[in-house]
């Protein structure tokens, strides 16, 4: 609501400027069914009769592609071992005495065999080991996150299921569950400290599916995977950790 206030002509000669407050509208929250769950348990609702209410500043972002990009540079940089190691002319086993004089023989001229320029001599400019990982905000990072989620979701690669659980370590029954369900090639979120022992453990063995933790998500993973499935305590964590308050501003 716009709140102003009108002065009359004949008592006030110039004009006077007075705040205007804005009331900013609340983000629509985005609704999305239910998905079926590996195991449904008693206490779990309906898949099928009941939706979430995802946070939008979380799961509704605008796409940033070079935020996507800093991001998955910055964690492919993290993974880089940088132990490769090449030999200098002074590291390279050998005498240093001149291989042949300087004038007189129509050859080239030379030093030492630790020339890098014969064989089994020494590497110019070669590498040496070092850190290869790269520095990035924190809130870049936090972007990056929502980006990515929002990404999923707006190519309807994205569902939440109540909970993620499996009662044993089989994983041929898991398997067939999975292709019943149609979530090949799909990374599993759960928003528990550790993840369940016996869906980690059947899910081992089984080919285009991982399980993570929400904790241990990054973009790298979430682009890397075509689908993601979350538990509502990972919505709930994300939610938690990446999301904002809406606030009114007030104009003048």
């Amino acid at each position: 609501m716009n709140v102003s206030t009108v002065a009359e002509p004949s008592t006030v000669q110039a004009s006077i400027s007075v705040p205007v407050e804005i009331a900013q509208p609340l983000a629509t929250p985005i609704y999305l069914s239910l998905t079926q769950p590996l195991k449904r348990k008693a206490s779990d609702p309906p898949f099928k009769d009941h939706v979430v209410a995802l946070d939008p500043t979380v799961f509704n972002h605008p796409i940033r592609r070079d935020i996507l990009h800093l991001c998955v540079t910055h964690y492919r940089d993290s993974l880089r071992q940088g132990t490769a190691s090449t030999k200098t002319r002074s590291e390279v086993r050998g005498s240093g005495i001149k291989i042949r004089q300087q004038k007189g023989t129509g050859k080239a001229r030379l030093g030492d065999a630790q020339s890098p320029m014969l064989v089994g001599g020494g590497v110019a400019f070669g590498p040496k080991p070092r850190d290869f990982s790269t520095k990035l905000p924190r809130k870049v990072i936090q972007m990056g996150m929502r980006v990515a989620l929002s990404a999923k979701l707006k190519e309807r690669h994205f569902g939440v299921t109540t909970s993620m659980g499996w009662p044993n370590g089989r994983t041929r029954h898991l398997s067939q569950r999975i292709d019943e369900l149609g979530l090949r090639k799909t990374l599993f979120v759960t928003g528990e400290a550790q993840t369940p022992v016996e869906l980690e453990q059947a899910m081992a063995n089984i080919p285009m599916v991982k399980l993570v933790s929400a904790e241990e998500l990054n973009v790298y993973e979430i682009l890397k995977w075509q689908r993601i499935l979350l538990d509502t305590k990972a919505v709930e964590y994300f939610e938690r950790v990446l999301g904002k308050t809406t606030t009114v501003e007030n104009l003048v």
